[in-house]
């Protein structure tokens, strides 16, 4: 790292939880759109906002998906239960309305079993946007004590021979036992936050070097990035990319190339090692030159029947965050353009306005196309991550509030 941890630490140490860090410079600098875009975002982050505030009084557990239109729900949250408190948060940023806080606390509460859950990678997704978004916008020290607590559990799938966090399976089972996904990048987030709320380097060390291991495996030389890549879990030794969720091992998965995006430059944002915002700019160069003239990802950039293949409108959301982060992270207007385009394309083109019994915000999404889960339907993280990326470009000074903008010192 081009950084030392101490350094890393101390810089966190000083932050205070509410509003702690400084807006990137290079945003700052760009902050207004043309007067168009900035129009149309505005009116979808308005949509947003009141499609959440007319369906939250009647949520009665975590948004997975939709069917027919109307959410269903898990008890447990699955792996997106943090996206619903979440979108509440990123809702009261922008309405200033504080029913959204409110919904925003209840609804994360319900997560707190799975601070102990060590059967999962997914700790990052479900306890950033919810718990240590709480806390820094609360500064009540619950919500940072639950966080770290999910980090202990995560850093228990960690195999120091190949050095790599685990995505699925319980401990015990052996048959995911080296089974690595895209997807885990975005997880770490939750370890560096552990590191520096508590000055212990482990939850650090492993985050970096689970990055160190996808950055080393998971890249093609075009940019393009498989699903998983899968390990012997004894000797940790490589035995070969594979996938889930794409169409292929020799494919590229829309929305793990967009994970692998943004968790590459917030790793490189949260270290300072170069070589993670130019991983980072490599898979954002792959994807951006993939996009098909409309600018809403389809499924797998690889799939047979693409450019006209089944959409996947998250992939476009997450795509964008990470793309305005890379922007600062590097002051490449490019990455910023194409954000802002796929920003607007999914505001256009993929918002369910034209459906009166629509609870989600985000149509056109494709949860798992391989086995037919989950084909045109609405997902919570399609809407957590549009608002975030439009609220980067409206509100950037809250969105530093809520999850941490800031970069290497």
């Amino acid at each position: 790292m081009s950084v030392s941890r101490r350094a890393l630490l101390a810089t966190a140490a000083g932050a205070v939880a509410v509003g702690a860090s400084a807006v990137p410079a290079a945003e700052a600098a760009d902050r207004q759109p043309a007067g168009a875009t900035l129009r149309t975002l505005r009116a979808a982050a308005d949509y947003a906002v009141e499609k959440v505030r007319a369906v939250a009084p009647g949520v009665t557990g975590f948004p997975v998906g939709t069917r027919f239109e109307k959410w269903t729900y898990s008890r447990n949250g699955d792996w997106v239960g943090g996206f619903g408190p979440g979108t509440l948060w990123m809702a009261w940023l922008h309405s200033k309305d504080d029913s959204f806080r409110a919904w925003a606390l209840d609804s994360a509460r319900d997560l707190a079993p799975r601070q102990y859950d060590t059967s999962t990678h997914d700790l990052g997704f479900l306890f950033s946007p919810s718990w240590v978004t709480a806390w820094r916008l609360t500064g009540d020290d619950m919500w940072r004590a639950g966080a770290i607590r999910a980090a202990d559990s995560l850093i228990q799938r960690y195999n120091p021979r190949g050095r790599f966090i685990r995505a699925w399976g319980a401990l015990t089972d052996r048959a995911n036992a080296g089974r690595v996904i895209i997807d885990t990048m975005m997880n770490l987030d939750l370890l560096v936050f552990a590191s520096r709320q508590t000055g212990d380097t482990t939850y650090l060390d492993i985050a970096v070097q689970h990055a160190k291991t996808a950055q080393r495996f998971f890249p093609r030389p075009d940019g393009s990035t498989p699903h998983v890549y899968d390990f012997d879990p004894d000797t940790g030794a490589p035995i070969g990319p594979n996938t889930v969720q794409g169409y292929s091992p020799a494919s590229c998965w829309s929305r793990g190339q967009a994970w692998g995006i943004y968790g590459f430059t917030t790793m490189y944002r949260r270290t300072g090692d170069k070589e993670f915002r130019d991983t980072a700019r490599k898979l954002a160069d792959f994807a951006i030159g993939a996009l098909t003239p409309d600018h809403v990802p389809v499924w797998d950039y690889r799939a047979p029947q693409q450019p006209y293949d089944i959409k996947d409108a998250s992939a476009g959301a997450v795509m964008a965050c990470g793309l305005l982060d890379l922007h600062a992270a590097t002051g490449r207007h490019t990455y910023r353009e194409a954000a802002l385009r796929l920003l607007t394309a999914l505001a256009e083109t993929c918002l369910t306005t034209n459906s009166a019994r629509a609870d989600a915000v985000v149509a056109r999404c494709t949860r798992n196309r391989p086995p037919e889960d989950g084909i045109e339907i609405s997902l919570p993280y399609a809407d957590y991550y549009l608002l975030e990326g439009i609220l980067r470009v409206l509100r950037p000074e809250d969105v530093d509030r809520a999850i941490d903008l800031s970069q290497p010192r």
